[in-house]
């Protein structure tokens, strides 16, 4: 048989079939005790009838003594009073009756009931025998000269219908306990059917894409700690909470890769449409100097777009988790070199580099190629958003750099974004043809290292700071 799906139906049936095992139990165990008590006392009253018939103050009367004489031939026993129904037998003169409720009348037991009496044993002990289709505890005589015993019929009726009452009994408490056990598991469970509606209200908003907002929460009275349901209810407001802020990650993803697919498409497009105006001015004048200058421009283009899907390709093969190289990285020569390079490609700006005290180098664990193109974007940034005669100061640091410049700073509204792909400023910072992704390389790159990378910037003071792991 298979139970209810439903969690009231099973536990009103648990708490139901308890109080049925309960009652079941306890009323066995008293029919039981009833039983025995009764049975002990009626073997009690069995050894006594059997003393008063034997012993010395035996002396009224048998009862109809004139149809027994020619029984005893002559010789007649007297028996001590005994009450109706009591059993008394001669089993050595084949003699044997029960006293009727009629006063000196009796019922003369035939040979069959005779010869099982004398089969009992003189024991002192009270039997079980079927005499007369009722059953009989007797007992014998120690001399085995007289069995007496009484009908079994009173106590056998006795426990039956104490039986018969805890059964009624029992089925009330059951039929009780069912209706009060539904009520009351009814409403321990309400709560519990609340969180489930909020479960089923959250399960019916269309998650599928846009930007979501979860609203439903599970009301704080159901949230406490100390009970079942409020683990249950609390548990479920941590999940609609990280569901909610899960989505909106996604979404801002979604808005991320949607904006990056378009900068991505505008920046290759700007090179391409450059490559087809300059393609067709030279198959319309096919003069030299007109095929020259196109030849030159489209040049430029191509490497151009050859830098950004390079970059985008980078992009791509961080975010997929490529491994790197990691090796110990001399970080103070390779910002030492960067920033040598720097100072010939921009004269025109101050460059410092700030060395820890000591003479040790500062050593981190990382690919080379990777870092120097880190030192190398930061730099380039400094030097294209700052104006000649600016200062920028490569301060090295145990685990780290940090690139400084005492130039305009980022737009306020741009620090938050900044390391965002495709980020850029207004025209102000006089931007020379990059397209939004040096920053972002940095930070992923930082990243992928397993270092941070952070930014602070007013105007007169910008400072972007690169934490990667030290070399063991």
């Amino acid at each position: 048989m298979r139970l209810p799906r439903s969690l009231t139906s099973r536990l009103v049936i648990t708490a139901v079939a308890l109080v049925a095992v309960v009652s079941a139990s306890v009323g066995l165990a008293t029919a039981l005790a009833m039983s025995d008590h009764l049975h002990d006392e009626l073997d009690r009253e069995v050894l006594s009838s059997v003393d008063r018939a034997g012993g010395p103050r035996a002396g009224l009367p048998l009862p109809s003594r004139d149809r027994l004489l020619d029984r005893f031939e002559g010789d007649v026993p007297e028996i001590g009073n005994q009450r109706p129904g009591t059993l008394v037998a001669f089993p050595g003169r084949d003699v044997g009756f029960v006293l009727s409720e009629q006063r000196g009348e009796a019922e003369l037991l035939d040979a069959e009931d005779l010869a099982s009496l004398a089969a009992v044993p003189s024991d002192g002990e009270a039997h079980t025998v079927e005499v007369a289709g009722e059953s009989y505890r007797v007992a014998a005589d120690l001399e085995g000269r007289l069995v007496t015993g009484l009908p079994t019929g009173e106590v056998d009726r006795a426990v039956a219908s104490l039986v018969q009452w805890e059964v009624v009994l029992g089925l009330l408490g059951v039929l009780t306990a069912a209706g009060l056990g539904t009520l009351l598991v009814r409403r321990q469970l309400r709560p519990l059917n609340e969180v489930a509606e909020t479960a089923h209200a959250v399960a019916e908003l269309p998650l599928s894409e846009g930007e979501i907002a979860i609203t439903e929460r599970v009301p704080d009275h159901l949230t406490d700690p100390r009970t079942e349901t409020g683990k249950v209810g609390g548990a479920l407001n941590t999940l609609l909470a990280h569901v909610e802020t899960s989505l909106e990650a996604r979404h801002r993803s979604e808005q991320q890769v949607r904006q990056f697919v378009a900068d991505a498409s505008h920046e290759l497009r700007t090179p391409l449409t450059t490559i087809a105006g300059y393609t067709e001015l030279a198959r319309r004048r096919r003069d030299e100097a007109t095929i020259d200058a196109a030849l030159t421009k489209v040049g430029e283009e191509s490497q151009r777009m050859t830098a950004l899907v390079e970059d985008l390709l980078l992009l791509a093969r961080l975010d997929a988790g490529r491994p790197l190289e990691r090796q110990p990285v001399d970080l103070s020569r390779l910002v030492l070199e960067t920033v040598d390079d720097a100072h010939v490609v921009a004269p025109g700006h101050h460059w410092r580099v700030r060395l820890p005290e000591g003479d040790e180098p500062v050593v981190v664990t990382g690919d080379e190629l990777r870092l120097r193109q880190v030192v190398t974007n930061l730099l380039t940034n400094a030097r294209k958003y700052t104006p000649a005669g600016s200062t920028v100061t490569v301060a090295l640091h145990e685990g780290g750099f940090e690139v400084r410049d005492d130039g305009p700073g980022f737009p306020a509204e741009l620090v938050s974004s900044a390391f965002e792909r495709f980020s850029r400023g207004d025209a102000s910072r006089h931007r020379e043809g990059g397209v939004g992704l040096g920053l972002a390389l940095v930070q992923a790159i930082v990243t992928a290292h397993g270092g941070a990378v952070s930014l602070l910037s007013v105007p007169g003071d910008t400072r972007i700071r690169v934490d990667l792991p030290v070399s063991d």
